[in-house]
């Protein structure tokens, strides 16, 4: 492989549009409320939350490797990898992966800083917030992904909407307002969803490796029930957002994207084998893609044309 190969393997940068929506939406929230926009700062903004994005995802390989996590899903039957395999495959040498690790982190720092000095010292706030969480979410000794009871999900619900928009929203702005939190809720708990789907295809091996994900911990009937739960959640977030008119009642057309994954929803059994859970994974990307964009494209037209 080339060095960008390993580079795009070992960040798994392929997901990093789950971070890049919800940037996206606190500034255009800023554009269209405040009718207030700078290139430079969103940027900015944008370049140090994908490499902490990227950082989280580095230091859960890194931790799942160590506490044996990925080794034990290696080897386990009917369960699907989603590591990077560098580190299983000793294809990177840990040194060298903990390096790239903690140097995408210090991107995340000098970018932090940058913006702290130009928009204010709240933006470490954020900034801390979102490392810590990323660091934790598997690391001694808090490990949220491993303890089973919601932490993993309102980790990512908080890093992957409610800090990111609002964030990006204050750096635009210097301010808050209510309708940035109202907006990310539906982004945020569309990635929780990602998150908590991507659990089925190796729920084995983590029960097994000691790894108490909420999907370990409700068994894989309940399980299926509560991401279910999440999903109609995410939409009532939605609606309640265009009640509070942060939202126009055009982004309603993003429910338009809910019934792909509600057919596979319609069509999993009580117990799966791992393979069947890949295409929900698949339509709970798509829909929080999609949706995000929808999201965007909406207030950008309630900006421009009401």
């Amino acid at each position: 492989m080339t060095k960008w190969d390993i580079f795009m393997k070992a960040t798994r940068f392929q997901v990093a549009p789950v971070m890049v929506l919800p940037v996206v939406i606190g500034a255009v929230g800023a554009v269209t409320w405040e009718q207030t926009f700078s290139i430079g700062w969103f940027l900015l903004t944008l370049l140090g939350a994908v490499s902490l994005h990227l950082f989280s995802n580095m230091v859960n390989d890194l931790w799942d490797y160590r506490s044996g996590a990925d080794k034990v899903q290696a080897v386990t039957q009917d369960t699907l990898r989603t590591h990077s395999g560098l580190l299983t495959g000793e294809l990177v040498p840990e040194k060298q992966f903990a390096r790239w690790t903690w140097g995408m982190l210090l991107l995340t720092v000098v970018c932090g800083a940058l913006l702290a000095v130009m928009r204010g010292p709240m933006v470490w706030v954020y900034g801390i917030l979102g490392a810590l969480i990323a660091y934790f979410y598997v690391a001694p000794p808090l490990r949220l992904a491993y303890r089973g009871k919601g932490f993993s999900e309102v980790s990512i619900l908080v890093s992957f909407g409610i800090l990111p928009v609002l964030g990006s929203y204050y750096v635009q702005t210097g301010t808050y307002d209510m309708k940035a939190l109202l907006v990310s809720l539906p982004i945020g708990l569309l990635t929780t969803l990602i998150l908590f789907n991507h659990h089925f295809l190796h729920w084995q091996a983590d029960e097994e490796a000691g790894k108490r994900t909420l999907v370990v911990v409700l068994g894989e009937e309940r399980a299926l029930a509560f991401s279910r739960f999440i999903l109609i959640l995410a939409i009532l977030s939605l609606l309640t957002a265009v009640w509070m008119e942060a939202f126009p009642i055009y982004v309603l057309l993003a429910l338009v994207f809910v019934y792909p994954i509600w057919a596979i929803y319609r069509k999993l059994g009580a117990q799966n084998p791992a393979h069947a859970y890949g295409p929900l994974m698949g339509a709970s990307l798509k829909l929080t893609l999609r949706s995000g964009l929808v999201m965007i494209a909406a207030l950008l037209i309630q900006r421009f044309i009401g």
